[in-house]
């Protein structure tokens, strides 16, 4: 008898596409050589993420091979004639710039706003101790900003390259021969099924 016949193997390595999410295209990509891929595309927005995956008793594990800590940089802090704090957001795509979420904090007294169509913040006067921005279609993250002068008004940040992509740490998915399945690192709840390319 040949024992061997009775242990199904199959390869994990395919395109596997997001199912049952309306208007909306994801995916990922697991390439032989241990390299992944992953992309996301709703209306405009589309976003992209690669690293590594391994596999253990049926369970794909991937990891970014790097991660960044902010997904904006201070470009500009000064201390303006101004009786209000004015946070600017500068890009040469101005279509993003509406976009951005702000939080300006000292000690208890916190404010929050967001940018305008020119990507510009206005806030009422108070000492800055941190500033937090928050990308509305980067929602699982946050860059928050320590300032070293605590009366500037006036701060002006850009976005980083990599503010559409998405770091995966030890995200995980259950694989079997025509899908994988799971949680969606970009979109809410753990129930979602990726159909591996060739099973239709």
């Amino acid at each position: 008898m040949n024992m061997n016949a009775q242990s199904a193997t199959f390869s994990a390595t395919g395109e596997y596409y997001l199912r049952g999410v309306m208007e909306t295209a994801s995916g990922f990509k697991l390439d032989k050589d241990s390299s992944f891929q992953f992309f996301f595309s709703y209306g405009a927005l589309d976003r992209y993420g690669s690293g590594t995956w391994t596999t253990h008793n049926n369970t794909i594990l991937l990891n970014s091979t790097q991660k960044h800590d902010a997904d904006f940089a201070l470009i500009k802090s000064e201390k303006r004639d101004d009786n209000g704090i004015t946070v600017k957001i500068v890009d040469s795509n101005g279509n993003m710039l509406r976009y951005v979420y702000c939080f300006i904090q000292s000690g208890n007294k916190k404010q929050q706003g967001v940018a305008n169509s020119d990507g510009n913040i206005f806030f009422t006067a108070q000492d800055v101790d941190s500033i937090t921005l928050l990308f509305e279609f980067s929602p699982e993250r946050e860059t928050k900003i320590v300032m070293p002068v605590k009366d500037h008004n006036y701060f002006e940040f850009r976005f980083e390259p990599w503010i559409m992509e998405v770091f995966f740490k030890n995200f995980s998915l259950q694989l079997n021969e025509t899908e994988l399945s799971g949680a969606h690192p970009i979109l809410e709840g753990s129930n979602y099924h990726y159909e591996k390319a060739g099973n239709h």
